[in-house]
């Protein structure tokens, strides 16, 4: 069974495949802010450089955020079209929970916070248990709001000076969302976004009357 795993929650894409036990494939793009333009050909490159097609995928699984709103899109709406194409399950997973495992394999060891840039001078984060266990959240925060715990994430790169103790990675990633998925270490959900507010850009409202 290869599992293709992606998450655009943040400003870079995130590419695994995972088969027999094993992340056989990870890659993570170097250029942020372009999901769009960089989704499918490191989809592409991934199952080339494993002597793999598209076809032997035979589930994929996709960070659903929360995250900003155009990267949340781009990754979902590759996820859902993939699935259809290849007639295979797809599953979703919340990317805090992807990121607080992550933080944990490398070797937090305490109730933590788990955070991702949401811009706008804001944090989405959740706390977790030391054993990467959702206690509170998903919310979306200024980083003088967060509990005052040990912090992993985006929170500590943008905002050093707000936070104490920091640890563990910068973000999730799809190698552990590949990993986690496969030994059911995550809770499993639709693969739609989770935004906790609206996006940046909206459709404009009718013209106002000229008086």
């Amino acid at each position: 069974m290869v599992l293709l795993a992606l998450d655009t929650s943040t400003p870079l894409v995130s590419v695994a495949l995972h088969d027999d036990g094993l992340v056989i494939d990870a890659a993570t793009s170097e250029q942020p802010m372009k999901h769009g333009e960089q989704l499918a050909p490191m989809i592409a490159a991934a199952l080339e450089r494993v002597g793999a097609i598209r076809q032997d995928v035979t589930a994929v699984a996709a960070g659903v955020g929360p995250g900003p709103f155009t990267g949340l899109r781009v990754g979902l709406v590759t996820a859902r079209t993939l699935g259809l194409a290849l007639d295979i399950p797809v599953y979703g997973a919340c990317s805090l929970d992807v990121l607080a495992l992550r933080a944990v394999d490398h070797g937090v060891k305490e109730p933590f916070l788990a955070t991702i840039d949401a811009r706008r001078k804001e944090l989405f984060w959740a706390s977790y248990d030391e054993e990467g266990r959702r206690v509170d959240g998903p919310h979306v925060d200024r980083p003088g709001e967060l509990p005052d715990l040990l912090v992993a994430g985006a929170g500590p790169v943008l905002y050093p000076g707000e936070f104490g103790r920091t640890a563990g990675p910068e973000g999730p990633d799809a190698a552990t969302l590949a990993m986690a998925v496969a030994e059911e270490r995550l809770e499993l959900m639709d693969p739609e976004p989770i935004y906790l507010r609206r996006p940046d850009a909206t459709v404009p409202g009718p013209p106002k009357k000229v008086s």
